[in-house]
């Protein structure tokens, strides 16, 4: 009989592995982070293995960077550095490196083969992207929001182009957040159903096809490339199906007067965006790319560090005040007793 580990850690698999108060308090505990205001090393001694079926610049060098200023050491290990290129089961390669390090990232094609490495590990592990969620970037985004804009809260965020995994990821925030998200897609490349459907019952999410519908008023707008990594056989058609869905400054235009513009990246210019909006006054692509490091410190401190998610003090004193009496009940209670 296979023993199986028993789950006294988490994951973070996708967005919706926290509740909003945790995400809130993990984008203040990024903030500390990102302002020199943190200076613990939770991560000393541990090890973090990074495993990377796709090619990544952002993703392992924030991570890599990340555990290291944490006090990790992070192992840097590829399909062909490990016995799962000659067919060793994503299981039996959880177990044995639950065994030796204290942390698992990986970023694959299959969200199954994550879910499965998440199974069967006795050490938290981490998305750090699939073709159906990008967990990491959606927190990266937020912290930008944050940064840029003072919350999240009340602003209304576009999604223009492919319904890819960072959409579904923004979606999987919509649900938790409850901000209002706006999506233009082609026909046929549409963002996950289920995704879309938990998104739609949470709060206001409308999918559209006409990008101007879309960034009407935004706070944030988004795209990313029309083709990711898998996908360049698709190119041509994609370029046909996406042709009216470059982001240009006439686009923009159409947005809220303090909008910001994110992109993941890479980005193709004159593809998804033009040049002079990606370089432009509003973008914030940069800040965006330095915030996964930041963002990915917190997840980690929470996750292999024993940082808690506590409530940041703003939201505890409002949650204090909202549970308070009002005078007047205060006063028919005294009444009645």
């Amino acid at each position: 009989m296979t023993d199986r580990p028993q789950r006294t850690h988490r994951d973070f698999l996708a967005i919706t592995d926290f509740s909003k108060p945790e995400l809130d308090a993990l984008f203040a505990l990024a903030e500390r982070m990102r302002t020199g205001r943190y200076r613990r090393t939770p991560l000393a001694g541990k090890a973090l293995a990074m495993i990377f079926f796709k090619s990544s610049t952002r993703t392992r060098v924030s991570f890599e960077v990340g555990a290291f200023q944490l006090g990790a050491h992070p192992l840097m290990l590829s399909p062909r550095d490990i016995q799962l290129c000659r067919g060793e089961p994503i299981a039996d390669t959880a177990r044995v490196l639950s065994r030796m390090v204290d942390g698992i990232m990986v970023r694959t094609y299959a969200h199954a083969e994550v879910e499965e490495l998440a199974l069967h590990a006795d050490v938290p592990v981490i998305n750090g992207l699939t073709n159906l969620h990008h967990p990491c970037q959606i927190l990266a985004d937020l912290l930008t929001v944050n940064q840029h804009l003072g919350s999240y809260q009340g602003k209304r965020i576009a999604w223009i182009g492919d319904g890819n995994n960072v959409a579904n990821s923004w979606l999987d925030a919509a649900s938790v957040l409850g901000f209002e998200l706006m999506l233009a897609c082609p026909e046929g490349y549409d963002p996950d159903a289920a995704c879309l459907a938990r998104a739609r019952r949470a709060t206001k999410v409308t999918l559209t096809r006409d990008p101007a519908e879309a960034i009407a008023g935004a706070h944030v707008v988004n795209t990313d490339v029309w083709a990711s990594m898998g996908q360049e056989e698709e190119q041509q058609a994609r370029i046909e199906a996406f042709r009216g869905y470059t982001v240009n400054a006439a686009m923009m235009g159409r947005a809220h007067q303090r909008a910001i513009f994110l992109h993941c990246l890479p980005a193709h210019r004159g593809e998804e965006v033009t040049t002079d909006v990606l370089e432009g006054p509003q973008s914030r692509v940069w800040d965006e790319a330095e915030n996964r490091l930041h963002a990915q410190k917190a997840v980690m401190a929470v996750l292999m560090g024993g940082e808690t998610l506590a409530q940041p003090a703003a939201a505890k004193r409002r949650a204090k005040k909202s549970a308070k009496p009002s005078s007047a009940t205060s006063r028919s209670t005294k009444k009645r007793r």
